[in-house]
């Protein structure tokens, strides 16, 4: 089984945040729905049902820092499944997303990256709302199969939490920091 991108290695300029977010897809045939891209194996596929363009929504509680997004193909399983055009867009809502790339694929087998931070020149991208959306199949297909999608964030950005408090380091803390 391949290695997923950023679990081997203790030192990383990005982490994995797709766990913080709400994940839906527009279709999908029964037995391989939205799970199965969060299910760390490459075995396993979501694949839809229905008209193009397939989408993947992805729903952070709070707006994040995206860095990159990892979206595991294989055209040599998949074939006339296998996304050959994907477009990422991010916004607030469903209501305003805005395209901020769009990535032609041929015949990828492996983890596709698609840099999130260099398309937006200013500073980092952030956004409540991120979606992938297949707009074309190799072989003109009609359903489409992702066997893992990643989203990564920078590493140093606060995550949720007491971590936002502070590290609670200040003497009036660490007199309470111990009991009898």
């Amino acid at each position: 089984m391949p290695v997923l991108p950023g679990t081997a290695g203790a030192t990383s300029i990005v982490r994995e945040i797709g766990a913080l977010a709400a994940w839906s897809v527009t279709s999908a045939k029964p037995g391989n729905g939205v799970e199965l891209l969060r299910d760390g194996s490459t075995d396993t596929y979501w694949q839809s049902d229905g008209a193009q363009p397939h989408l993947v929504n992805i729903q952070f509680p709070k707006r994040v820092d995206l860095s990159e997004l990892h979206v595991y193909l294989d055209f040599k399983s998949d074939e006339s499944y296998t996304p050959s055009r994907l477009a990422v867009r991010v916004g607030s809502t469903h209501h305003d997303l805005k395209d901020v790339c769009i990535v032609e694929l041929r015949e990828p087998t492996g983890w596709v990256v698609v840099p999130l931070a260099a398309t937006q020149a200013s500073k980092q991208l952030r956004a409540f709302h991120v979606q992938v959306a297949v707009l074309a199949n190799h072989q003109n297909g009609r359903d489409t199969h992702m066997r893992q999608v990643l989203v990564y964030g920078p590493a140093n950005s606060a995550t949720p939490g007491l971590r936002d408090a502070g590290m609670f380091d200040s003497l009036e803390f660490k007199c309470y920091s111990t009991m009898r």
